[in-house]
This record gives C-alpha cells, sequence and structure tokens, in this order.
C-alpha cells in the first residue's frame, strides 16, 4: 500500500509564495511520474504539473513561469514552488504518483490567497 503525505498549504497574500512538499511511502517498485493537481470550489480539478523520474517536467499554462516542480528520488518526495500567487490559485492541491502503472493520490492540502 502507497501513501502520499502533503505538506505545506496555508494561507498567503496575493503575490506571495508557497511551497508544498509530498512524501510518497509504501510498496513501490518504481516512480515513474510525480506531479500535482488542483481542485477549486465548483471547478473541475485541474491538472498543474508533472516530472518524469528522468527529470523532463511538464506545467499547464496557468502555471507555467510561476510554478516550479521538482523531485528528490532519494526522499520520494516531490515539491511544488508557487511562487505570485493569485486569489485565483485558491483551491485544494492533491499531489499523485504513476508508479508500475499505478496512480496513488494524496489527501490534498488548502491553499488560500487573499489579503
Amino acid at each position: 500500500q502507497v501513501q502520499l503525505v502533503e505538506s505545506g498549504g496555508g494561507l498567503v497574500q496575493p503575490g506571495g509564495s508557497l511551497r508544498l512538499s509530498c512524501a510518497a511511502s509504501g510498496s513501490m517498485f518504481r516512480i515513474d511520474v510525480m506531479g500535482w493537481y488542483r481542485q477549486a470550489p465548483a471547478k473541475q480539478r485541474e491538472l498543474l504539473a508533472g516530472v518524469r523520474s528522468d527529470g523532463y517536467t511538464d506545467y499547464a499554462d496557468s502555471v507555467k513561469g510561476r510554478f516550479t516542480i521538482s523531485r528528490d528520488n532519494a526522499k520520494n518526495t516531490v515539491y511544488l514552488q508557487m511562487n505570485s500567487l493569485k486569489t485565483e490559485d485558491t483551491a485544494v492541491y492533491y499531489c499523485y504518483i504513476l508508479h508500475a502503472g499505478a496512480v496513488s493520490w494524496g489527501q490534498g492540502t488548502q491553499v488560500t490567497v487573499s489579503s
């Protein structure tokens, strides 16, 4: 069984920064992709960013240039550095991993951007 534990959410003012972390543990042969989604109230879940085991990264247009994804393979941890936050970034942020054809999700962490 795989567990993902997220941390780093909270309340921040517009223009501020937050760093989310997500640590994976449990039975994983290998982790192919690590990434982040978010879901805002009354909106569909939005794929934000992903990073492959070879370091290749991809971003949604809505966060490109403001968010940076990275991973520490030794720690099975993925990070999301979020800069220049906007009120529309307010959402619950979920991490996920793709491992040997399976998908596992974190429990979500709330990010609120408000003055």
